[in-house]
């Protein structure tokens, strides 16, 4: 079925409570529904890997209450790394490839993108990236459209910027740029032809009603997103949501079905979190629609899943191969 064939399950018009209303539909219900509708839009063996380096780390100016790179919590215990090598960084994207990853994402720890050297440094590393045949994604803070469209010159793929959450909870995360802030960078990258990569938090003290506001202003978008990270909160000590408990794994994947419903055509990505699911929980995940990880043993500065136990995860997903077994009658 082409897209142009699946316009039916496309909408802009989704309302914070018809969203509401399909998360909170019978677990399986909601899974087999989110499962239909993915086989109908993706190939369902085809998941991609994602890497992601920091490429900057630490000192940043802005106070998200989730992020150890934050300058304003010093009791977290983080190492400061000044911008890295375009050499460096291409030679960690070669290495990510040859480990299976087709898409190689590089974030900076900035409030926003300011022209001058590190920004054309970035330039040549997003230029680098695609030279190897890897798609190329960066998250920079804001930026303005002259900016985004020096990115999409240099060949960049995609664009990443979170909404975190819905806007009526975001002032409970973050008081140093406000939520017309990220709309407003959203739409320069719209404007510069570049791939939206938008998603968001689970599990900071928010309810289902703001992650279903989040999902209904990024359906709001013509077109949807492109990439939809789903992230569950990784507490960091000093962070000041340091203490909160994880989620119930079954939490992420009511969010992976219900973004997948509400956004059918967009890779949604199992992001920070996944390291504490089960397998079990991960399949379950990609059942009900994720299509992408981020493959590596960091997300930017929080742990992720090891290569080892991402490759028997595939391997654990690839068809049964049997040989020279014995019948037994």
């Amino acid at each position: 079925m082409t897209l142009a064939e699946t316009g039916q399950f496309f909408r802009h018009d989704w309302t914070t409570d018809e969203i509401v209303a399909v998360h909170d539909l019978p677990l399986l219900d909601l899974i087999s529904r989110a499962n239909s509708l993915h086989r109908n839009i993706h190939a369902v063996s085809d998941i991609q890997k994602a890497s992601l380096l920091s490429i900057k780390t630490g000192g940043c100016p802005e106070d998200c209450a989730y992020c150890p790179q934050s300058a304003h919590y010093r009791e977290v215990n983080l190492d400061k790394i000044d911008m890295m090598t375009t050499d460096a960084v291409l030679g960690i994207a070669a290495r990510a490839k040859a480990a299976g990853a087709d898409r190689f994402c590089m974030g900076a720890a900035w409030r926003n993108v300011r022209d001058g050297v590190a920004f054309d440094a970035v330039l040549d590393m997003v230029h680098g990236v695609r030279a190897l045949g890897l798609e190329a994604c960066v998250t920079l803070g804001m930026l303005n459209e002259n900016q985004a469209r020096r990115l999409q010159k240099a060949g960049l793929t995609a664009y990443n910027h979170n909404l975190d959450t819905g806007p009526e909870f975001y002032p409970n995360i973050v008081t140093t740029r406000t939520y017309e802030d990220r709309l407003a960078t959203l739409r320069a990258v719209r404007a510069a032809g570049l791939q939206m990569c938008c998603g968001g938090i689970i599990g900071m003290g928010e309810s289902v009603r703001d992650r279903a506001s989040m999902l209904q202003i990024l359906a709001g978008f013509d077109p949807h997103p492109e990439s939809v990270p789903i992230n569950a909160l990784v507490p960091v000590e000093g962070t000041p949501l340091g203490q909160e408990s994880r989620i119930d794994p079954i939490e992420f994947v009511r969010m992976v079905a219900t973004t997948r419903i509400v956004l059918p055509a967009a890779r949604v990505r199992l992001s920070a979190g996944r390291s504490v699911l089960s397998r079990e929980a991960q399949i379950l995940c990609m059942v009900a629609g994720a299509n992408s990880i981020f493959y590596g043993e960091a997300l930017l500065t929080t742990p992720n899943v090891t290569e080892n136990e991402d490759d028997a995860l595939f391997a654990t997903l690839a068809p049964v191969q049997r040989t020279n077994e014995s019948v037994h009658t």
